[in-house]
């Protein structure tokens, strides 16, 4: 009888997991119209030697591309962080439609990547209803569409955690997180994005994904060339 009873409480819990599964996908549009996508935009691109996210990219730009895979997935709104006075940028934007109420200028973006995220964080610009955001790297246009999708459906299952592609055993970007901490962002005295989330180490989850891209980056002229022959894309 023990054996029975327990047999019956592991299929409890196995049916406990289908139906909060079948509860998720059935509010994963739901979930995508609450989602608030960061692009973060205002790198100088040094090493490049030109800027990144103008450089071509499946037929459009890398901008464009990134803009367009989470226009797919029909989240709720993307904001671009731009370097105030960039003007390249601004126009890139203006031929892809991005509209201006969805652009963030960053006046301190020499400082670093987190003073764009922090920029973000503090925008007044996020569309009501909103509950959580995607922090997502400029020069990711690599990474497959089937990343992000797992990445959503983890984030959707845990809702009350920071949610990150797992590599080897090493976080990467997107990062997703629930409003409470997006919030967070703007006022804290961490001045790295990873020295904030070690602040909250129990709250970081990792969603393991086998993607080549994650390990890819496109910092200069032979990385991107390596990463169009690469992922086949022009």
């Amino acid at each position: 009888m023990g054996y029975s009873g327990g047999y019956e409480a592991t299929s409890l819990r196995t049916w406990e997991l289908f139906r909060q599964i079948a509860v998720v996908k059935n509010d994963a549009p739901g979930f995508m119209r609450r989602l608030g996508v960061v692009l973060l935009a205002a790198g100088s691109s040094f090493r490049m030697q030109r800027p990144k996210l103008l450089l071509a990219w499946g037929g459009t730009s890398i901008a464009g591309h990134q803009i367009r895979i989470w226009n797919e997935f029909g989240v709720g709104q993307i904001a671009v962080v731009c370097a105030e006075g960039d003007r390249a940028m601004q126009s890139e934007l203006d031929r892809i439609h991005c509209p201006p109420e969805n652009r963030i200028l960053n006046p301190a973006a020499h400082n670093g990547m987190f003073s764009s995220i922090r920029c973000a964080a503090r925008w007044s610009g996020w569309k009501a209803g909103l509950t959580h955001w995607a922090i997502t790297l400029g020069d990711q246009p690599h990474l497959r569409r089937e990343t992000l999708q797992s990445l959503l459906m983890f984030a959707a299952t845990h809702p009350d955690k920071i949610c990150q592609p797992r590599l080897k055993d090493h976080f990467r970007h997107p990062v997703l997180m629930p409003k409470t901490v997006f919030v967070e962002l703007g006022t804290t005295k961490a001045t790295m994005l990873k020295e904030f989330l070690e602040t909250m180490p129990g709250n970081v989850l990792g969603c393991e994904v086998d993607d080549p891209g994650l390990d890819q980056d496109i910092d200069t002229p032979a990385d991107y060339e390596k990463a169009l022959a690469r992922f086949s894309i022009r």
